[in-house]
């Protein structure tokens, strides 16, 4: 066979079919990613489940062979936006090149944490949401929890690690810190023509944290990498 009929072959090749497991994980994937787009522009109560398979090119009887309803897709969302925060938090935490002050990392985490808008949007939907529909706050509560313990066990193991020792305990300053710099980026996204500089503004807050607590944030580096 010439190396013509070769590519000819190629081109025309079947592409592989999906599994009905792959076609069902990516009709569920592009449903995500559709409702994604609808809550942040709509918001999460005005989305409709029209507009939602709509915009992923699918019909209703496609969204109820998947989910129940469409809290259940923004659990869902939550959940993906938490492990992809988990793992930054574990990649930070195994950084090298941070080593030395515990003040890096903590600048490091949390700004990557507040530098993306659409998933605070997200997170805050929810949380309208979860004053609205007991329900859904259980579940949401379990999320939160776990956010909340896994910045705990990051901040304890990084002052385990290299000190100095916290001006709080773990679970207070995880509490703290979350709710400072929701605060604060909930405040920069509504009211943008102030002018803040989130990530600067955090920077700033945890270079002097840790000055009091007797930790030199090594900061040049930090904004190097951070590029704020």
């Amino acid at each position: 066979m010439g190396k013509g009929t070769v590519s000819k072959v190629a081109r025309y090749a079947k592409p592989t079919r999906l599994t009905r497991e792959q076609s069902r994980d990516l009709t569920r994937q592009r449903l995500l990613d559709a409702a994604r787009g609808v809550f942040l522009s709509d918001g999460f109560a005005a989305a409709s489940l029209e507009d939602i398979t709509a915009a992923a090119g699918y019909t209703r009887g496609a969204f109820y062979s998947n989910f129940g309803c469409k809290q259940q897709l923004l659990l869902e969302l939550l959940a993906r936006d938490q492990g992809a925060t988990m793992a930054r938090m574990r990649t930070i935490f195994d950084d090298q090149t941070l080593h030395g002050d515990m003040g890096s990392y903590l600048i490091q985490y949390y700004c990557e944490c507040y530098r993306d808008n659409e998933s605070h949007l997200l997170w805050t939907e929810a949380k309208l949401q979860a004053t609205r529909d007991a329900r859904f706050r259980a579940r949401f509560n379990v999320l939160m929890r776990n956010s909340l313990q896994a910045a705990t066990t990051y901040l304890a193991a990084l002052a385990e690690r290299m000190g100095p020792p916290l001006p709080l305990s773990a679970a207070e300053l995880a509490l703290g810190l979350s709710a400072l710099f929701d605060g604060l980026q909930f405040y920069c996204l509504s009211n943008p023509q102030a002018g803040v500089n989130t990530n600067e503004l955090i920077k700033n807050i945890l270079t002097n944290l840790c000055a009091r607590s007797g930790d030199v944030v090594n900061s040049s580096a930090v904004k190097e990498r951070l590029q704020v």
